[in-house]
């Protein structure tokens, strides 16, 4: 589906069903260099069970037109012109990583446009090692191995895909490898820069939901499990030998946690 955002192409996937705006509506936020594709597992539930989808490309990544925005704060309050753009007044927002950002950022900035948001692989500050920082901005590949190694819990990288004849691993990394290193570098700096994680999480006055894997490296699970404590109305599941792609790591409980959370 491509929408005009801004006067820019914006493409969303909609799980295989025409969108309809007048269902309740589920927005998927990627992380980091990654596009509408992330969430291919977890998007087709929802679409055929009485919710409308959008897995949104971000400016400058995946299908979209660019440029990237430069700021959490900037894609927060992009995303009620996504809204508007679709004919939508309201949605739940599920954010991975950068994305859980920008649907924290969102439900503090536009209260009214959201109305619960699910941070998978969140944790603040969220800091970027400095010399990963510099692999990216050097457009070495080198970094997109590192991004990897550290993104999937290490039994997962090695065939354990539930989607017959896909590997996990390779399938993250020409993702990941397919985004301009521009967007990946850039993608790094605004995470490292967002400040407003404390003021916003004390905030938000939506129902969270923080998932969590247990053997993520990326955003570790001592530091979900404690902001998932102080939220008005949080709660966190924790996916047990999984990663920070939790998406594709644990695809099934994933959409389980999401559907309890959403659906209810």
């Amino acid at each position: 589906m491509w929408l005009d955002v801004a006067g820019k192409k914006i493409f969303a996937a909609t799980g295989g069903k025409a969108f309809d705006a007048t269902k309740p509506t589920v927005v998927f936020i990627h992380g980091n260099a990654c596009d509408h594709t992330s969430w291919s597992m977890q998007t087709r539930w929802f679409a055929y069970h009485g919710y409308s989808v959008l897995a949104v490309d971000l400016p400058g990544n995946g299908r979209s037109e660019g440029p990237m925005l430069e700021s959490v704060e900037a894609f927060a309050d992009w995303m009620p012109m996504l809204l508007d753009a679709a004919g939508v007044q309201q949605a739940a927002l599920v954010g991975h990583s950068m994305g859980a950002l920008i649907a924290l950022e969102t439900a503090v900035r536009h209260p009214a446009r959201v109305s619960r948001i699910s941070l998978l692989g969140f944790a603040f500050p969220m800091a970027v090692n400095p010399e990963l920082q510099a692999l990216a901005d050097s457009g070495a590949y080198t970094v997109v191995e590192l991004m990897n190694d550290w993104m999937i819990a290490k039994k997962n990288q090695i065939g354990s895909n539930r989607v017959p004849g896909s590997h996990l691993l390779t399938s993250s990394i020409r993702l990941i490898d397919r985004a301009p290193r521009s967007c990946l570098a850039l993608g790094f700096r605004l995470c490292n820069a967002y400040q407003n994680g404390k003021q916003a999480v004390a905030a938000v006055a939506v129902p969270v939901q923080i998932l969590a894997g247990e053997r993520d490296q990326m955003t570790p699970l001592r530091a979900a499990r404690g902001w998932a404590k102080e939220f008005k109305d949080g709660r966190i599941d924790v996916l047990p030998g999984c990663g920070h792609l939790m998406m594709g790591e644990r695809p099934d409980e994933t959409l389980d946690a999401l559907k309890s959370f959403i659906a209810g």
